[in-house]
């Protein structure tokens, strides 16, 4: 298990866990982030992480990307 942070761009991960306080988990979880649902990174800019889940495109800051586990 790795941080999303970590995966690198074009490459796609099942997402294990997601960790930090209940509020941050549901707010991951309301933007797709599900556990058990793929995630793909596009790419890095300005210290966000572009990723595709559940065929949308969001950014993400490293710091959130750090709290997802694939």
């Amino acid at each position: 298990m790795i941080p999303l942070s970590v995966l690198g761009t074009d490459n796609e991960g099942v997402i294990k866990r997601i960790s930090g306080k209940p509020e941050v988990k549901k707010h991951l979880e309301n933007l797709g982030f599900i556990v058990g649902d793929t995630v793909t990174v596009i790419s890095e800019q300005d210290g966000n992480i572009i990723v595709k889940v559940k065929e949308s495109r969001i950014a993400i800051s490293k710091e959130m990307a750090t709290r997802i586990y694939v």
